[in-house]
Protein backbone atom coordinates (compact mmCIF):
# COMPACT_ATOMS: atom_id res chain seq x y z
CA UNK A 1 0.00 0.00 0.00
CA UNK A 2 3.10 2.63 1.00
CA UNK A 3 4.69 1.68 -2.34
CA UNK A 4 1.35 2.52 -4.75
CA UNK A 5 0.80 5.57 -2.60
CA UNK A 6 4.14 6.93 -3.31
CA UNK A 7 3.59 5.96 -6.78
CA UNK A 8 0.92 8.19 -7.20
CA UNK A 9 2.46 10.58 -5.64
CA UNK A 10 5.13 10.37 -7.89
CA UNK A 11 2.71 10.39 -11.39
CA UNK A 12 2.98 13.59 -13.47
CA UNK A 13 -0.23 14.89 -14.17
CA UNK A 14 -1.09 15.83 -17.81
CA UNK A 15 -3.83 18.11 -19.83
CA UNK A 16 -4.60 17.44 -22.71
CA UNK A 17 -6.17 20.01 -25.10
CA UNK A 18 -7.22 19.06 -28.89
CA UNK A 19 -7.65 21.76 -31.03
CA UNK A 20 -9.63 21.20 -34.11
CA UNK A 21 -8.54 23.91 -36.09
CA UNK A 22 -7.52 24.65 -39.60
CA UNK A 23 -8.61 28.18 -40.64
CA UNK A 24 -4.58 29.29 -39.96
CA UNK A 25 -3.65 26.91 -43.04
CA UNK A 26 -4.61 26.70 -46.73
CA UNK A 27 -5.92 22.86 -47.17
CA UNK A 28 -8.10 21.17 -45.39
CA UNK A 29 -7.40 18.37 -43.35
CA UNK A 30 -5.24 20.02 -40.54
CA UNK A 31 -8.33 20.61 -38.12
CA UNK A 32 -8.94 16.69 -38.52
CA UNK A 33 -5.37 16.02 -36.87
CA UNK A 34 -6.12 15.92 -33.37
CA UNK A 35 -8.63 13.10 -34.02
CA UNK A 36 -6.27 11.48 -36.14
CA UNK A 37 -3.85 11.31 -33.16
CA UNK A 38 -6.03 9.94 -31.04
CA UNK A 39 -7.19 7.68 -33.29
CA UNK A 40 -4.18 6.54 -34.08
CA UNK A 41 -3.50 5.32 -30.36
CA UNK A 42 -2.51 8.48 -28.41
CA UNK A 43 -4.04 6.99 -25.16
CA UNK A 44 -2.13 3.63 -25.37
CA UNK A 45 1.00 5.84 -25.61
CA UNK A 46 0.49 8.05 -22.93
CA UNK A 47 -0.43 4.96 -20.66
CA UNK A 48 3.53 3.86 -21.32
CA UNK A 49 5.09 7.17 -19.73
CA UNK A 50 4.89 8.53 -16.23
CA UNK A 51 2.05 10.79 -16.78
CA UNK A 52 -1.70 10.55 -16.06
CA UNK A 53 -3.78 12.36 -17.61
CA UNK A 54 -5.61 14.94 -15.31
CA UNK A 55 -7.84 16.90 -17.50
CA UNK A 56 -9.00 16.48 -20.96
CA UNK A 57 -10.58 19.61 -22.85
CA UNK A 58 -11.73 19.25 -26.94
CA UNK A 59 -12.00 23.08 -27.90
CA UNK A 60 -15.06 24.04 -29.76
CA UNK A 61 -13.15 25.19 -32.98
CA UNK A 62 -14.45 27.11 -35.90
CA UNK A 63 -14.69 25.37 -39.16
CA UNK A 64 -15.90 28.07 -41.42
CA UNK A 65 -14.70 31.74 -41.47
CA UNK A 66 -15.61 35.05 -42.23
CA UNK A 67 -14.34 36.74 -44.89
CA UNK A 68 -11.38 38.43 -44.54
CA UNK A 69 -8.37 40.46 -46.08
CA UNK A 70 -4.82 39.34 -45.37
CA UNK A 71 -4.10 38.04 -42.88
CA UNK A 72 -6.47 35.24 -43.66
CA UNK A 73 -8.81 34.38 -40.80
CA UNK A 74 -7.17 37.01 -38.38
CA UNK A 75 -10.71 36.85 -36.37
CA UNK A 76 -10.97 33.19 -35.49
CA UNK A 77 -7.43 32.84 -34.93
CA UNK A 78 -7.40 35.60 -32.32
CA UNK A 79 -11.23 33.69 -31.24
CA UNK A 80 -9.48 30.04 -30.99
CA UNK A 81 -6.43 31.50 -29.39
CA UNK A 82 -8.18 32.75 -26.85
CA UNK A 83 -9.80 29.86 -25.75
CA UNK A 84 -6.61 27.70 -25.70
CA UNK A 85 -4.88 30.25 -23.55
CA UNK A 86 -7.25 30.11 -20.83
CA UNK A 87 -6.83 26.34 -20.57
CA UNK A 88 -2.94 26.47 -20.58
CA UNK A 89 -2.67 29.17 -18.03
CA UNK A 90 -5.34 27.29 -15.77
CA UNK A 91 -3.39 24.28 -16.58
CA UNK A 92 0.38 25.13 -16.30
CA UNK A 93 -0.71 27.18 -13.01
CA UNK A 94 -1.97 23.58 -11.52
CA UNK A 95 1.50 22.63 -12.54
CA UNK A 96 0.14 20.27 -14.93
CA UNK A 97 1.89 19.75 -18.34
CA UNK A 98 -0.27 21.13 -21.24
CA UNK A 99 -0.26 18.71 -24.43
CA UNK A 100 -1.93 20.37 -27.19
CA UNK A 101 -3.23 18.58 -30.11
CA UNK A 102 -3.34 21.06 -33.10
CA UNK A 103 -4.67 21.44 -35.86
CA UNK A 104 -2.35 24.15 -37.64
CA UNK A 105 0.62 26.00 -36.16
CA UNK A 106 -1.85 29.09 -35.51
CA UNK A 107 -2.69 27.06 -32.41
CA UNK A 108 0.82 27.73 -31.18
CA UNK A 109 -0.01 31.38 -30.86
CA UNK A 110 -3.23 31.02 -27.68
CA UNK A 111 -0.51 28.07 -26.20
CA UNK A 112 2.42 30.89 -25.61
CA UNK A 113 0.02 33.73 -24.62
CA UNK A 114 -1.29 31.21 -21.85
CA UNK A 115 1.89 30.42 -20.66
CA UNK A 116 3.09 33.66 -21.07
CA UNK A 117 0.32 34.51 -17.80
CA UNK A 118 1.54 32.23 -16.12
CA UNK A 119 5.68 31.63 -16.14
CA UNK A 120 7.85 34.57 -15.31
CA UNK A 121 10.05 33.57 -18.50
CA UNK A 122 9.31 30.73 -21.18
CA UNK A 123 11.77 28.76 -23.50
CA UNK A 124 11.10 27.64 -26.82
CA UNK A 125 11.96 25.09 -29.04
CA UNK A 126 10.35 25.31 -32.34
CA UNK A 127 10.61 22.27 -34.82
CA UNK A 128 9.30 23.44 -37.95
CA UNK A 129 10.56 23.74 -41.88
CA UNK A 130 9.63 26.73 -41.83
CA UNK A 131 10.33 29.62 -38.90
CA UNK A 132 7.02 30.54 -38.12
CA UNK A 133 8.17 34.52 -38.54
CA UNK A 134 6.31 35.99 -41.21
CA UNK A 135 4.18 39.20 -40.77
CA UNK A 136 1.08 40.43 -41.77
CA UNK A 137 3.39 42.69 -44.14
CA UNK A 138 5.52 40.28 -45.28
CA UNK A 139 3.50 37.14 -45.82
CA UNK A 140 3.09 35.82 -49.27
CA UNK A 141 0.54 34.02 -48.19
CA UNK A 142 -1.19 35.93 -45.34
CA UNK A 143 -1.97 33.02 -43.44
CA UNK A 144 -1.41 32.86 -39.72
CA UNK A 145 0.11 29.48 -39.33
CA UNK A 146 2.73 31.38 -40.49
CA UNK A 147 3.60 34.13 -37.69
CA UNK A 148 3.09 32.08 -34.57
CA UNK A 149 6.65 33.07 -33.40
CA UNK A 150 6.34 36.86 -34.76
CA UNK A 151 3.25 37.21 -32.86
CA UNK A 152 4.83 35.47 -29.64
CA UNK A 153 8.13 37.92 -30.05
CA UNK A 154 6.29 40.55 -30.23
CA UNK A 155 7.17 41.68 -33.89
CA UNK A 156 3.05 41.18 -35.90
CA UNK A 157 1.02 43.64 -35.30
CA UNK A 158 -0.97 41.01 -33.54
CA UNK A 159 0.28 40.81 -29.98
CA UNK A 160 -0.19 38.26 -27.36
CA UNK A 161 -1.55 41.01 -25.06
CA UNK A 162 -4.60 41.18 -27.91
CA UNK A 163 -5.33 37.43 -27.17
CA UNK A 164 -5.84 37.08 -23.35
CA UNK A 165 -5.50 39.80 -20.45
CA UNK A 166 -2.58 39.64 -17.64
CA UNK A 167 0.15 38.42 -20.36
CA UNK A 168 3.94 39.12 -19.21
CA UNK A 169 5.08 41.06 -22.66
CA UNK A 170 8.95 39.61 -21.72
CA UNK A 171 7.99 35.84 -20.96
CA UNK A 172 9.01 35.36 -24.79
CA UNK A 173 12.49 36.36 -25.48
CA UNK A 174 14.28 36.33 -28.89
CA UNK A 175 17.25 35.08 -26.34
CA UNK A 176 15.53 31.94 -25.67
CA UNK A 177 13.80 30.85 -28.56
CA UNK A 178 15.52 28.18 -30.68
CA UNK A 179 14.51 27.11 -34.44
CA UNK A 180 14.97 23.26 -35.35
CA UNK A 181 15.26 21.24 -38.86
CA UNK A 182 14.26 25.18 -40.78
CA UNK A 183 14.81 24.62 -44.43
CA UNK A 184 12.09 26.84 -45.92
CA UNK A 185 12.71 29.93 -45.13
CA UNK A 186 11.13 33.62 -46.32
CA UNK A 187 13.91 36.66 -47.18
CA UNK A 188 12.22 38.73 -44.61
CA UNK A 189 12.31 35.45 -41.92
CA UNK A 190 16.03 35.23 -43.02
CA UNK A 191 16.81 39.17 -42.06
CA UNK A 192 14.39 39.13 -38.87
CA UNK A 193 16.33 36.05 -37.60
CA UNK A 194 20.08 37.45 -38.50
CA UNK A 195 18.84 40.99 -37.31
CA UNK A 196 17.32 39.65 -33.75
CA UNK A 197 20.14 36.98 -33.23
CA UNK A 198 17.66 34.02 -33.04
CA UNK A 199 19.18 31.22 -32.33
CA UNK A 200 18.44 28.57 -35.47
CA UNK A 201 19.37 24.74 -36.45
CA UNK A 202 18.66 24.35 -40.25
CA UNK A 203 19.07 21.06 -41.08
CA UNK A 204 22.43 21.93 -42.25
CA UNK A 205 23.66 22.56 -38.77
CA UNK A 206 21.89 18.85 -38.29
CA UNK A 207 23.88 17.25 -40.66
CA UNK A 208 26.95 18.74 -39.24
CA UNK A 209 26.76 18.86 -35.38
CA UNK A 210 24.71 15.87 -35.01
CA UNK A 211 20.96 16.33 -33.36
CA UNK A 212 22.34 15.37 -29.80
CA UNK A 213 24.64 18.49 -29.88
CA UNK A 214 21.48 20.51 -31.31
CA UNK A 215 19.48 19.50 -28.58
CA UNK A 216 22.26 19.87 -26.43
CA UNK A 217 22.25 23.79 -27.19
CA UNK A 218 19.06 24.13 -27.86
CA UNK A 219 18.31 22.77 -24.49
CA UNK A 220 21.34 25.28 -22.90
CA UNK A 221 19.78 28.62 -24.67
CA UNK A 222 15.87 27.67 -23.86
CA UNK A 223 16.38 26.95 -20.87
CA UNK A 224 18.88 30.12 -19.56
CA UNK A 225 17.03 32.14 -16.76
CA UNK A 226 13.69 30.19 -17.79
CA UNK A 227 10.64 28.87 -15.82
CA UNK A 228 11.06 25.78 -18.51
CA UNK A 229 10.83 25.24 -21.86
CA UNK A 230 7.57 25.30 -24.59
CA UNK A 231 8.11 22.40 -27.15
CA UNK A 232 6.40 23.26 -30.43
CA UNK A 233 6.72 20.36 -32.60
CA UNK A 234 5.09 20.61 -36.36
CA UNK A 235 4.80 17.64 -38.36
CA UNK A 236 6.44 19.02 -41.26
CA UNK A 237 10.22 19.26 -39.76
CA UNK A 238 10.12 16.09 -40.14
CA UNK A 239 11.05 14.23 -43.87
CA UNK A 240 8.08 13.72 -45.97
CA UNK A 241 8.94 10.40 -46.64
CA UNK A 242 8.74 9.64 -42.94
CA UNK A 243 5.94 11.94 -42.73
CA UNK A 244 3.69 12.08 -45.57
CA UNK A 245 0.62 14.00 -44.02
CA UNK A 246 1.38 17.41 -44.08
CA UNK A 247 0.43 20.57 -45.91
CA UNK A 248 3.62 22.13 -47.20
CA UNK A 249 6.23 19.11 -47.28
CA UNK A 250 9.56 19.83 -47.52
CA UNK A 251 11.97 17.62 -48.76
CA UNK A 252 15.38 16.54 -46.36
CA UNK A 253 13.64 17.14 -42.82
CA UNK A 254 14.08 15.07 -39.39
CA UNK A 255 14.53 11.10 -39.99
CA UNK A 256 12.25 8.77 -37.71
CA UNK A 257 15.37 8.22 -35.62
CA UNK A 258 16.50 11.77 -35.13
CA UNK A 259 13.40 12.96 -34.13
CA UNK A 260 12.79 10.49 -31.36
CA UNK A 261 16.29 11.07 -30.24
CA UNK A 262 15.62 14.52 -29.97
CA UNK A 263 12.27 13.70 -28.22
CA UNK A 264 14.03 11.46 -25.81
CA UNK A 265 16.91 13.76 -24.78
CA UNK A 266 14.44 16.85 -24.63
CA UNK A 267 12.49 14.52 -22.06
CA UNK A 268 15.72 13.98 -20.40
CA UNK A 269 16.40 17.35 -19.18
CA UNK A 270 13.73 17.95 -17.03
CA UNK A 271 12.98 20.65 -18.58
CA UNK A 272 9.32 20.42 -20.47
CA UNK A 273 6.21 22.42 -19.19
CA UNK A 274 4.20 22.36 -21.72
CA UNK A 275 4.13 21.17 -25.19
CA UNK A 276 2.29 21.33 -28.63
CA UNK A 277 2.11 19.24 -32.01
CA UNK A 278 0.55 20.56 -35.03
CA UNK A 279 0.51 20.51 -38.92
CA UNK A 280 -1.05 16.81 -38.51
CA UNK A 281 -3.32 16.57 -41.98
CA UNK A 282 -5.45 13.58 -42.20
CA UNK A 283 -6.36 13.94 -45.87
CA UNK A 284 -2.88 14.04 -46.68
CA UNK A 285 -1.93 11.63 -44.70
CA UNK A 286 -1.39 7.54 -45.79
CA UNK A 287 -2.65 5.32 -43.36
CA UNK A 288 -2.22 8.07 -40.63
CA UNK A 289 1.66 7.19 -41.11
CA UNK A 290 2.00 10.74 -39.83
CA UNK A 291 0.04 10.67 -36.96
CA UNK A 292 1.62 7.32 -35.74
CA UNK A 293 4.57 8.86 -35.96
CA UNK A 294 3.44 11.94 -34.26
CA UNK A 295 2.10 10.12 -31.61
CA UNK A 296 5.13 7.92 -30.83
CA UNK A 297 7.29 11.55 -30.59
CA UNK A 298 4.90 12.94 -27.87
CA UNK A 299 5.54 9.61 -25.95
CA UNK A 300 9.23 10.24 -26.22
CA UNK A 301 8.70 13.87 -25.23
CA UNK A 302 7.02 12.37 -21.72
CA UNK A 303 10.23 10.26 -21.26
CA UNK A 304 8.70 6.55 -22.86
CA UNK A 305 11.87 4.64 -23.19
CA UNK A 306 12.40 1.10 -24.76
CA UNK A 307 14.00 -0.39 -21.71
Amino acid sequence: MAEKKQNAENTKKLSLIQVPFGLGTGRPGTEEGPESMMQAGLMRQLRKTAYEIATEYKVKAATTATASKDPKHLTEVKEISAQVAELVASEAAKQHVPLVLGGDHSVSIGVLAGLAKTAARVGVIYFDAHPGLNTEESSPTGKMGGMSLAVALGKAQLKLSDIANGISETAINKQNVVLIGVRDVEPEERELILSEGITVFTMHEIDRMGIERVIAKAVEVAGQGTDGIHVSFSADCLDPIEAPGVENQVPGGLTYREAHFACELLAESGRIMSIDVVEVNSKLDESRRTARLAIGLIASLLGKRII
